[in-house]
C-alpha cells in the first residue's frame, strides 16, 4: 500500500478532501448534503434534499422535513421537528419544544427558549414548553420566542421582536413586547384593508392578487 508524503499543508488538505468526499458519499446515500463540519448524530430523520451547512448540529431524536436549509452554527436539538422546505439561516438554536410546520423561516440569530425561569443550578428538563410555529410563517433576525406560545400560519415577526403572546395567523407583529401593527399575505407582503359596498374588509396582495378577508379580528384567505 502506498503512503503518502508531502509538507504539512498537502497532507492537512488531503486529509480534509478525504474527509469531504467520505460525507458526499455517506449523504448522496441518504439523500441529503451536510458540510464535512456539520454533525449529524445517530437517531434523527433527515428528508429528502436537505443541505445542513458549516459546523451545525443535528441531535439525537430530530427530525428534519424534506428539502430544508439549514444554515451555519446552527443546533437543531432533540424531539425537535421542522416541517418541508424550512429554511433555518445562520446561529440560530432550536431547541427541544419546538415544533414548525412547513416553509418556515427562521432569521438569522433568533432565538427560541424552552425554559420560562430557568437557573443554572435547577433542572428542569421535565417542565420545557411546547412553542408551535405555523406553515409559512416567518421569523425575523435576532427576534426571541418565549417559549409555551403559538405562532400562527404565516405570521410575520419583525426583527428584534420579543414574543411573550400568541401570535394570530396573518399577524404582522414588531417591537419589546412584540405588538400587532398590521397584517402580512402569503407572499410577504402587506396587507391594507379596505371596506368593499357590501361591507366586507377585505385586501388584496400587490403582487399575487390573492384577496384576504378580516372578519371578527381574523384574517382569512378567501379561494377564487
Amino acid at each position: 500500500m502506498s503512503v503518502f508524503k508531502g509538507t504539512d499543508s498537502q497532507t492537512h488538505f488531503l486529509k480534509h478532501y478525504q474527509k469531504q468526499r467520505i460525507v458526499y458519499i455517506c449523504c448522496m446515500e441518504e439523500k441529503y448534503f451536510a458540510h464535512p463540519t456539520a454533525v449529524i448524530d445517530e437517531g434523527c430523520t433527515i428528508g429528502e434534499g436537505c443541505k445542513i451547512w458549516h459546523f451545525s448540529h443535528i441531535m439525537e431524536g430530530a427530525v428534519l422535513g424534506e428539502k430544508c436549509n439549514i444554515g451555519q452554527n446552527v443546533v437543531i436539538s432533540p424531539g425537535v421537528t421542522l416541517g418541508k422546505n424550512c429554511k433555518v439561516q445562520n446561529n440560530v438554536s432550536v431547541y427541544t419544544g419546538v415544533i414548525c410546520a412547513d416553509d418556515v423561516f427562521l432569521g438569522p440569530s433568533c432565538v427560541f427558549t424552552n425554559v420560562v425561569n430557568p437557573r443554572s443550578a435547577v433542572s428542569r428538563k421535565d417542565s420545557y414548553r411546547r412553542t408551535m410555529v405555523g406553515k409559512g410563517a416567518t421569523i425575523g433576525a435576532n427576534a426571541t420566542i418565549v417559549c409555551g406560545h403559538n405562532i400562527g400560519e404565516y405570521a410575520f415577526i419583525g426583527a428584534g421582536a420579543v414574543i411573550t403572546k400568541d401570535v394570530l395567523p396573518y399577524a404582522l407583529v414588531v417591537g419589546n413586547p412584540a405588538r400587532q401593527i398590521g397584517w402580512m399575505s402569503e407572499r410577504g407582503c402587506r396587507l391594507l384593508f379596505k371596506k368593499e359596498k357590501g361591507g366586507d374588509m377585505i385586501a388584496v396582495c400587490p403582487e399575487t392578487g390573492q384577496r384576504y378577508k378580516l372578519y371578527n379580528k381574523m384574517v382569512y384567505r378567501l379561494e377564487e
